[in-house]
C-alpha cells in the first residue's frame, strides 16, 4: 500500500481498488520495498497458502525457491499461472514417501523379532464360492468308504456264522436221504427174496410111463 501511495495522485484509482480487499499486516515499522515485504509475509514455508500475482522477475524467481507457492503474472493481456518449480515437486514426493512409512507410535506397536511380510503381486485364483461343482456320473462311488466297510464286515460276519448252521442242516439232510435210501433197499431186498422163496417149488415126478 505504501508503494501505491507514492505513486501519486494518477494510481489513486489503484489505491482504492486495493482498499476494497482483505488487507494483512506485516508488521514491518517502517516501510521497506514490495518484494523483500512479500517474500517476509510468505516465509520459508507458505503457512498461510498465499497464492502470490506480480509483475516483478525478481519477486518470482526468488518465490520459485520456496516450496507450495503458486505464482500468477500477466502476459500481453492474458493471466499466467506458473507451472510448479523444482523445490514443489521435491517436497511433493518427500511428503509421499513419509505417509507410506509408518509413523513412530506404529513403530513401537510391531515387534521388533517378527519381519514385516510384504505382499506378493501376482495373478490371483478364481473365487471358490463362484465355481461350480462337478456333477459324479456314479453316485455309487461316492458312497463313503466307511460305510462300505460296515456292509463288507457284517456281510461277512453273517455268512460266517450262517455256515455252520447250513453244514448241520445239510448234513442232517443228506442222513435222511441215506436212511431212506437204506431202508428202500432193504424192502426190495425182502421183496426179492420172497418172491424168489415162492419161486423155488419141486418139479413133480415124472412116471415110467411116459418114457
Amino acid at each position: 500500500m505504501h508503494e501505491l501511495y507514492l505513486q501519486g495522485k494518477v494510481r489513486q484509482q489503484a489505491v482504492d481498488l486495493a482498499k476494497t480487499f482483505e488487507r494483512r499486516k506485516c508488521n514491518h515499522r517502517e516501510a521497506i520495498p514490495g518484494d523483500e515485504c512479500l517474500s517476509n509475509v510468505v516465509g520459508d514455508t507458505n503457512k498461510h497458502r498465499y497464492v502470490v500475482a506480480t509483475q516483478s522477475q525478481s519477486l518470482r524467481n526468488g518465490l520459485r525457491i520456496i516450496p507450495a507457492v503458486p505464482v500468477v503474472h500477466i502476459n500481453r493481456a492474458v493471466m499466467v499461472l506458473e507451472p510448479p518449480s523444482e523445490a514443489t515437486l521435491k517436497a511433493k514426493e518427500l511428503t509421499e514417501e513419509q505417509s507410506l512409512r509408518p509413523s513412530a507410535p506404529e513403530l513401537a506397536t510391531v515387534p521388533r523379532d517378527t519381519p514385516v511380510s510384504k505382499k506378493r503381486k501376482g495373478p490371483k485364483g478364481p473365487n471358490p464360492l463362484s465355481i461350480k461343482k462337478k456333477k459324479n456320473p456314479n453316485p455309487e462311488s461316492t458312497a463313503r468308504p466307511s460305510q462300505k466297510s460296515k456292509a463288507e464286515s457284517s456281510h461277512i460276519s453273517l455268512s460266517t456264522v450262517a455256515s455252520p448252521g447250513q453244514k448241520r442242516k445239510r448234513d442232517s439232510q443228506d442222513d435222511k436221504h441215506e436212511e431212506q435210501s437204506a431202508g428202500m433197499i432193504g424192502g426190495a431186498q425182502s421183496i426179492a427174496s420172497t418172491r424168489t422163496r415162492k419161486r423155488r417149488r419141486k418139479a413133480p415126478a415124472v412116471s415110467p410111463s411116459s418114457s
